[in-house]
C-alpha cells in the first residue's frame, strides 16, 4: 500500500472509513467505489494524486465494512451523492476538489457534481454512463443477461447468493482474461459485506434501484440531480472488455459520440482498449494518465 493510510471521518450521519495519501493541506480528490469492489480499488491512482499534490482520499461507501450501515435505510444514489457532498464538507475540500467515481461510486459522482458544482473543479466517472445512456443499452438482450445479479438481488435469495463464489464469478466474468490473480481484491470485498448487515447494505443499492418505494424523500434533490445533465465537464472512462455493461452498448463501434452528447457541455468520453469492468485496476497506467491530464 506504500503511503496510503487509513482514517475515519463522520459525515450525512454516518462513520467513514477511508483509505489516504498525500499532503493534508492538499485539493480534495474524492474517490468513490462501486459493487462488488472496495475503497482499495484505487491503490494504484491514490499515489499518483499524491505526487502530483492531491489529498486523495477513498472512503469505504455506505454500509461497506469499516463504514457504518445507515439507520435510515437509505441506499439510492441521491443518498450516496448527498455523502459525497457531508464529506466534502467534513474533509475541509474546496472549490478545487475533485471528485472520481467507478460504477456505484459513478452515480454518486454525477449527482454530487450536479447538486453542488461549486465544491468541485473536476468530474471523472468509469464504467456507469450516464443514466439516459445506461437506461438505453440495459433492455438490450444481451445486456439483461449480463445484468442478472441485479434481478436476483429483488429476491428474497439474495442474502444467501451473495457469498466470496458469487463475487469471484463477477469479477471473472467482468474481467479481461488476462490470468491475473484477482483474490486480492476478492479478499478486500468479503471484509466489506463481512457481516449479514453488511452484506444486505451492498444488496440494498439494487433494490432501492428498481423499487421506487424504497426511496427516501430526504434525498430527493440529489436523486434528480444524480439523473440530470448538470453543468461541470465530466471525463468517462468505459473499458473496451468490460463484462459488466458491455462497451458495444455503451459506445456502438467504438464511437463515444452518445456518452459525450449525454453529459455536459466540454465532457470528454473514451474507451480504455483492452480494459474490463474494473478498468483502474487493469490498465493502471492508461487510466492514471487519463485522469491525471485531466486534472491537470
Amino acid at each position: 500500500m506504500g503511503d496510503i493510510t487509513t482514517g475515519s471521518v463522520t459525515a450525512n450521519g454516518l462513520d467513514f472509513g477511508y483509505l489516504t495519501a498525500g499532503p493534508e493541506d492538499g485539493p480534495l480528490a474524492l474517490l468513490l467505489h462501486g459493487f462488488p469492489d472496495s475503497a482499495h480499488t484505487w491503490r494504484h491512482l491514490m499515489p499518483e494524486l499524491a505526487a502530483a499534490g492531491y489529498r486523495a482520499v477513498a472512503p469505504f461507501m455506505r454500509g461497506y465494512a469499516p463504514t457504518s450501515v445507515p439507520e435510515d435505510g437509505a441506499y439510492q444514489s441521491g443518498a450516496l451523492a448527498a455523502d459525497a457532498i457531508a464529506l466534502h464538507e467534513a474533509l475541509g475540500g474546496g472549490s478545487d476538489a475533485a471528485v472520481v467515481g467507478h460504477d456505484w461510486g459513478a452515480f454518486a459522482t454525477y449527482g454530487a457534481a450536479n447538486a453542488a458544482p461549486d465544491r468541485w473543479r473536476r468530474v471523472v466517472a468509469m464504467s456507469v454512463p450516464p443514466i439516459s445512456v445506461l437506461s438505453t443499452a440495459f433492455f438490450d438482450y444481451e445486456q439483461l443477461k449480463r445484468s442478472f445479479y441485479i434481478f436476483v438481488f429483488q429476491t428474497p435469495l439474495a442474502e444467501a447468493a451473495l457469498d466470496r463464489a458469487f463475487v469471484e464469478g463477477l469479477w471473472r466474468d467482468w474481467s479481461p482474461d488476462d490470468g491475473r490473480d484477482r483474490s486480492e481484491d476478492v479478499d478486500h470485498v468479503m471484509e466489506c459485506l463481512a457481516t449479514p448487515a453488511n452484506a444486505t447494505a451492498a444488496i440494498e443499492y439494487y433494490r432501492a434501484m428498481l423499487d421506487p418505494s424504497r426511496l427516501v424523500e430526504r434525498y430527493a434533490a440529489e436523486q434528480e440531480a444524480a439523473t440530470t445533465v448538470g453543468e461541470l465537464p465530466v471525463l468517462y472512462l468505459h473499458g473496451t472488455d468490460d463484462g459488466c455493461l458491455d462497451a458495444g452498448m455503451v459506445a456502438p463501434g467504438g464511437d463515444t459520440g452518445a456518452v459525450e452528447a449525454a453529459l455536459p457541455p466540454g465532457s470528454r468520453a473514451a474507451l480504455v482498449p483492452g480494459a474490463g469492468h474494473f478498468l483502474q485496476l487493469d490498465r493502471p497506467e492508461e487510466v492514471n494518465s487519463r485522469i491525471l491530464g485531466w486534472l491537470a
